[in-house]
Order: structure tokens, then C-alpha cells, then sequence
């Protein structure tokens, strides 16, 4: 697999973004970045903390994109500064939490104590002094945040939590400073202390859990080896990786990672690819094989010549298919980017009616504020904002680790919808390597003199059926040269000069179109399309026409897993589709050996390659949400076509380029798998979204009614994004099934 295709004409920017803490700093940061002349798209993503932007040719360069950040209140950052390739330690970022833990217990210990009929509250003194450095030098970031929110006339969990907070502070402040000499009235310094300590600690959790949905792309940056053995005029030299150029020879020591793609020169091993594939059994590699950057050799010490480096890997190109995915937004999500645009507005709204309506019936002031205190601390839409992407990012990431490469997040919320697939016959549900099984040569010709000819003819083809005719003329010794004049006729076969004789090499419905006479030979044709063989004719062109001069029959063999894999797919309720070039006697006879019913209309026959496409969108047509899944150079059409195209990874460019999920493996059973992580990913999505909504919903009603106190709202809001994410994380412990793998 090479990564031309994979990489997009006009690449977008990537930009780190530090300081976003909810949906509605994804909101404004996007409203801000697209406010520059010449940018077509900008996406945020909050779990990611990265923008990603599309711009015109003339549109404005990284550093002006930068500054709008900059400009909008948040800091640019590296595009993968959240992606450090080291594991960083499980208490970083926890000091700023433990101070606050340390000044707001001895707060919390009293209240506590209160409830068994303890009194010792601290003097007011005392309170104010360990709840001001909380408030505002371990708050100083709300405040910087909410107030770049405020001049931008837009809201977010910042601005909340700093006007609630601050809210409780100074009502404390005035109650301690307007308190006849003598008394001790009841202050709220512990409110507002333990609200920010415990959004810090929520905070802190939740980024906890961002560097675990990021594992994935972190373990496959580990893979790239620092150094290489460069094989030099002076011998073996260790060299940086960075300085090794395509054509250079490198030495592979046992057990160590190839540090990029190339072709084996010498020696013999066995590699480990299941960084690539997700198959744990290695692979035998001999000379000339394909070798891939990341993988592991085995005991073999081999030289191997350097195809690709740098972002041209494979390695590369698996890195780069995920971070598009975990980048992208779902479709999903524009509900939720429509919400978070009007919440905090409409949060500061109901705060205002809160605290008027408590206050004018008759309750005192100090209650009014509190209550409506705790309506802005709970209402703080951090798990909305990461719902949808986190579970992506989980998402993405374990099937990556399991040889399914989901390029977009709409094919990932797509495919659980899936309820007929569709399959290319040769090389996705057979091995693609078919055999020439018999050569039935006319009257006035043998069989060596036929497949000679036909020999010829197919040597400057690529397909597999011409590449069979050529290994079977080669087994039997044939000398054969290059045909003149070759000309390929899509979908039909090919025509060209061999020896100052016309030949055509193609489909017996090829031969009908020319108006060939195949009469001699149609009971053997019959009987070995019966059998399930593909058939193929060769014709002379003569003075008097085209003359029939021998029958071909191929044979292909299914691949390992694809009748279970078909059998997965009907378990889960969908139907399945085989879409072939062959005549329907062949394509039957191969369905039914893989399991598939032609009688009930899971045979598509005598398809030609430009057709495909149209077979797709008619299933759609028939409302269903239909899965194509092929691998070669004529199925890129159909994967386009298609709700959600799936290529095999040991296809071409081009049907990888135009699907939207790329197996690996090669392996028709990860076809149900990959609809299985699609169905949980969303699932993940949907129960997110439910409890951050549902958390909403309930809670502010609660805290308007007086039920919360700031306290406890300031805990279920910080748990709320921690639910989120921990929600989203069970995704990680997904495997496929053994019907799927």
C-alpha cells in the first residue's frame, strides 16, 4: 500500500488549541476561524483540543490562523501537542488539584461536622483567607477564559463557574464585613472554594481520560524506530532515521522494528505486521517481498532496500487515516454545536430569573444568590462538548489496533445503519488468484499452440485471469513474446497482433456481441460454467470473420473466512450481495459454495466493471443503507457510490482512496466487525449525549427549586464530564468476535 492516494491535494491545517473547556469554546473558536476571507471549513474538536482547516489557495496562512486563535482567548499549540509519543505520568497537571484539596478541606471538615452536632467553623478570617488564593489565583483561569468569552459577547463553562464563584465569594464578603460586631453569620467561602477545587479535579480527570482515548495514535507513533543500520561505503552505520533516503540499503537485526517501507534484498524472516493488520500470526517474507516501517522482524537477519520514508510510509499513512477520523466531526454533532450556541445565554437567563424570584417572594438575598450560584456551576456543558467526540476517538482508535482504518466519522456513524453489503467477487471474497484449469483448443489448432498465442496476447496485462494464462504457459516451458498492437476493451477482453495474425481474448458475452460463431464448442462451454468455472474464448480474425479457436476455463478458490463472514452478517439481520463479471452459471456455482442464496437475489452476474455503481445506487434506490466492499481499481466507483465503501488493505490505492473504511487485513470477516464497532461506537455516542442532556435537564430545574446546593452542583457537573469520558473508554476493551476475525 503506498500513500499517494491517501493524501488529500490541498492538505488541511492543523492547529493545537490550549484552553477550550466546553461546547461552547469549540463554538467560538470555529466562529472565529471562519471569519477569515479564504477558509472553507473549520472544524474543533474538543477531545482532540485541535482545529482542523480547510483554506482556498489564496486563503490565509497557518500563523494568521493562529492569531484568530489567539485573538478568540485560547492558546495555539503544536497540531499534536496532545499526542506526545512518550506516556505521560498518571499525576500530571494534579498540583493545582491538591493545593485546592488541601485549602478547601479544612472548610468542608466543619459543615461536616455540623451535621453531628459539632460546631467548629472556622472564624471568618480564617474562611476568607484559605478560599481567596482558591478563588483566585488557582480560579485565575476561569477568569482569563470567561472574560475573553465576555468581550467576545459569548459564554462558556468559564465565564459560568467564574460569575458563580465569584458570586458566592462576595456575598460572603458582605455578610462578613456588614455582620454587627460579636456575631458570626453564616458564610459561603466553602462553596465557592470547593466548586472550582472540584472542577479542577474534574478537569484534571478528564484529561486523565483524553490521554487515554489518544493510546492509539501514541502506540502506532512508538512504532517508528530513531535509528537505522545504514549500509555505507565505509560498512554498517548507524544513521537517524530522518536521514534515510528512498534507494538506500539498511540492515534489519532480529527482533528489531523496520524502521521504514521497502523491499527485501537479502535473507529470510518472518515479520510480525500485526501493528498493520491486527493478525497476530507473522509472515513468512522471502527476497523481493514488500516490507513495511513499524513491523517486526523475526529471527532473520536481512538487508532490505528503502521504498519510502517519511510521510510516504504506510506507518504514516495508517497515522495520518486516524487522526483524520478522531478530527472529524460526526454528523451528530451539529445538533449539539446548535445547542451549545444559545446554552450559556440562556443558563445566565435562567440564573437571573433564579435569584428575582426567590428574592421577591420574600426569601433572603443571601439564599437567592446561593440558589442561583448553583444553577450556573451545574449547568456547565463540558459533557456535552465531548460527548461525540471522545467516543470517536475510542472508537477509531481500537479499531485501528484491530486492522480497521475508519477515515471519517461519517462513515463510522453511517455504517451502523448498514442493511445490505455488497461484495465484489474476485479478490474479496475469493483469493483473486484464479488458475487456468482447461484449455480446450478449436479444430486445426493443439493446446500448446493456443496457449502460446493466448500467452502473448495477456503478457501486457495486469488482470488475473491474464496473469493465470501467462503462469500456466510459463509452468509448461511455452515461449512467448510480446504481442503488437494490444488493445484493452474494458469490461470485455483484449485484442492485438501475435505473429501477423488478429486475436481477441475475452467473455463468451463478448463473443456474442461480435457475433462470433461458438456452436462447436457450447456443450463444453456449458458444462464448465455448470461446474463453476469463469470461461473465456479466443478468436481469430480472419478474411472471413472472426473464427473461434479455443475455450478457456478458469478456476478460483473462496478465501479463508468469507463463507463465516457471510454467515456473520446474515446472523446480524443483513443481507448480502456477491456482484460478479461472470455468467451466472459461474457466479452461482461460486455463491453457493460461499454460502449465499442466488435464488433469493444475492447474485448480481454478468456485471460489467462501469456497471457496479449502478447496481449500488439501485439497492439504495430500494431504501436500503447498502455497504460496498471491493478492492480493486474498477470497484472505486461502487465504493463511492455506496453509504459506506469498505476496501480491502490488500487492494489498490484507488479503492482505498474512495472507501471510507479500509481493512487491513485483506479479511472479509472484519466486515462485521467493522459494522460491530460502528454500532457501538454510536451507541457510546447516543448514551453520552442522553446523560449530558439528561444531566441538564434534571439538574437545573433541581438547583432553580433550591434543591442543590453549589456544593454538590459543583461535584455532579465536574463527574459529568468524567462519566463521559469513562463511558466512552469502554470502548477500548472491544474486540472482534471469533465469527469476525
Amino acid at each position: 500500500m503506498t500513500t499517494e492516494t491517501l493524501t488529500p491535494k490541498n492538505p488541511p491545517i492543523d492547529i493545537g488549541i490550549g484552553g477550550m473547556t466546553c461546547a461552547s469554546c469549540v463554538a467560538r473558536v470555529e466562529k472565529a476561524l471562519k471569519k477569515l476571507p479564504g477558509v472553507q471549513e473549520a472544524t474543533v474538536n474538543l477531545a482532540t483540543e485541535s482545529a482542523r482547516v480547510l483554506v482556498a489557495a489564496n486563503g490565509p496562512e497557518e500563523a494568521r490562523l493562529r492569531r484568530a486563535v489567539r485573538d478568540a482567548g485560547y492558546e495555539p499549540r503544536a497540531a499534536d501537542a496532545a499526542i506526545d509519543s512518550a506516556e505521560p505520568s498518571a499525576w500530571e497537571g494534579f498540583l493545582p488539584v491538591g493545593v485546592g484539596i488541601a485549602l478547601s478541606l479544612p472548610l468542608v471538615v466543619p459543615m461536616v461536622a455540623d451535621l453531628f452536632g459539632k460546631h467548629w467553623m472556622l472564624p471568618a478570617l480564617w474562611q476568607f483567607l484559605l478560599a481567596t488564593p482558591v478563588q483566585f489565583i488557582l480560579g485565575a483561569r476561569f477568569y482569563k477564559a470567561g472574560w475573553h468569552a465576555a468581550k467576545a459577547l459569548t459564554g462558556n463553562m468559564d465565564l459560568l463557574v467564574a460569575i458563580g464563584t465569584t458570586a458566592g465569594w462576595a456575598l460572603s464578603m458582605w455578610l462578613w464585613l456588614t455582620a454587627e460586631a460579636g456575631t458570626m453569620p453564616h458564610l459561603y467561602f466553602e462553596a465557592s472554594a470547593v466548586v472550582i477545587t472540584l472542577v479542577l479535579l474534574g478537569k484534571w480527570l478528564e484529561a486523565r481520560a483524553k490521554r487515554q482515548t489518544t493510546s492509539a495514535i501514541r502506540a502506532l507513533h512508538a512504532l517508528r524506530p530513531d535509528v537505522a543500520h545504514l549500509m555505507g561505503l565505509d560498512g554498517e552505520v548507524d544513521v537517524p532515521v530522518g536521514e534515510v533516503l528512498v534507494g538506500d540499503k539498511l540492515v534489519v537485526k532480529p527482533g528489531e522494528r523496520f524502521p521504514v517501507d521497502g523491499t527485501l534484498l537479502e535473507g529470510r524472516t518472518q515479520v510480525d505486521e500485526s501493528m498493520l493488520t491486527g493478525e497476530p500470526l507473522p509472515v513468512d517474507k522471502d527476497k523481493e517481498a514488500k516490507l513495511t516501517g513499524g513491523s517486526i522482524n523475526g529471527d532473520g537477519r536481512v538487508v532490505m532496500q528503502v521504498g519510502a520514508v517519511g510521510n510516504e510510509t504506510v506507518l504514516s499513512s495508517i497515522i495520518r487515516l486516524v487522526e483524520d477520523a478522531q478530527a472529524a466531526k460526526a454528523p451528530i454533532q451539529r445538533m449539539v454545536d446548535q445547542v451549545s450556541a444559545v446554552f450559556v445565554p440562556v443558563v445566565l437567563l435562567i440564573a437571573l430569573v433564579t435569584l428575582l424570584a426567590w428574592w421577591l417572594t420574600g426569601h433572603p438575598f443571601e439564599q437567592a444568590v446561593i440558589i442561583a450560584v448553583a444553577v450556573l456551576v451545574i449547568a456547565c456543558p463540558c459533557a456535552l462538548g465531548l460527548a461525540t467526540p471522545a467516543a470517536i476517538m475510542a472508537g477509531t482508535g481500537v479499531a485501528a489496533q484491530h486492522g480497521i482504518l475508519i477515515k471519517d466519522a461519517q462513515a463510522l456513524e453511517l455504517a451502523h445503519k448498514v442493511d445490505v453489503v455488497a461484495f465484489d467477487k474476485t479478490g474479496t471474497l475469493t483469493v483473486g488468484r484464479p488458475k487456468l484449469t482447461a484449455l480446450q483448443p478449436a479444430a486445426g489448432m493443439s493446446e500448446d499452440e493456443a496457449l502460446t498465442v493466448a500467452a502473448s496476447l495477456q503478457s501486457g496485462s495486469e488482470h488475473p485471469l491474464a496473469r493465470a494464462v501467462v503462469a500456466r504457459a510459463t509452468e509448461k516451458g511455452l515461449r512467448f513474446g510480446a504481442p503488437d498492437s494490444l488493445r484493452a476493451v474494458p469490461g470485455r477482453g483484449t485484442e492485438g497482433e501475435v505473429g501477423a495474425k488478429s486475436y481477441l481474448i475475452g467473455s463468451l458475452r463478448w463473443m456474442e456481441e461480435l457475433q462470433v460463431d461458438t456452436r462447436a464448442m457450447n456443450v463444453q462451454a456449458a458444462e464448465l460454467q455448470a461446474q463453476g468455472y469463469t470461461v473465456s474464448a479466443m478468436a481469430e480474425r480472419t478474411t472471413v470473420g472472426l473464427t473461434l479457436r479455443a475455450l478457456m476455463a478458469f478456476g478460483d478458490e473462496p478465501k479463508p473466512g468469507a463463507k463465516e463472514a457471510l454467515a456473520a452478517l446474515r446472523a446480524r439481520g443483513i443481507k448480502t450481495v456477491m456482484i460478479s463479471g461472470d455468467n451466472q452459471g459461474a457466479a452461482e456455482a461460486m455463491a453457493r459454495r460461499l454460502g449465499l442464496r442466488p435464488e433469493e437475489g444475492e447474485v448480481m452476474a454478468e456485471v460489467l466493471p462501469g456497471d457496479k455503481a449502478a447496481k449500488v445506487i439501485a439497492l439504495k434506490e430500494g431504501g436500503h443503507t447498502v455497504a460496498m466492499v471491493g478492492d480493486g481499481v474498477n470497484d472505486a466507483p461502487a465504493l463511492a457510490a455506496a453509504d459506506v465503501g469498505m476496501a480491502m488493505g490488500n487492494g489498490t490505492d484507488v479503492a482505498m482512496h474512495a472507501a471510507g473504511i479500509t481493512l487491513m487485513r485483506g479479511d472479509p470477516q472484519l466486515v462485521a466487525a467493522a459494522l460491530d464497532i460502528s454500532d457501538r461506537t454510536v451507541a457510546k455516542i447516543r448514551q453520552n449525549l442522553f446523560w449530558a442532556f439528561g444531566y441538564n435537564v434534571a439538574g437545573i430545574p433541581l438547583a432553580a427549586l433550591g434543591f442543590l446546593n453549589p456544593v454538590v452542583a459543583g461535584a455532579a457537573m465536574a463527574m459529568s464530564s468524567v462519566s463521559v469520558m469513562s463511558n466512552a473508554l469502554l470502548l477500548k476493551r472491544w474486540k472482534p468476535t471469533s465469527g469476525q476475525k
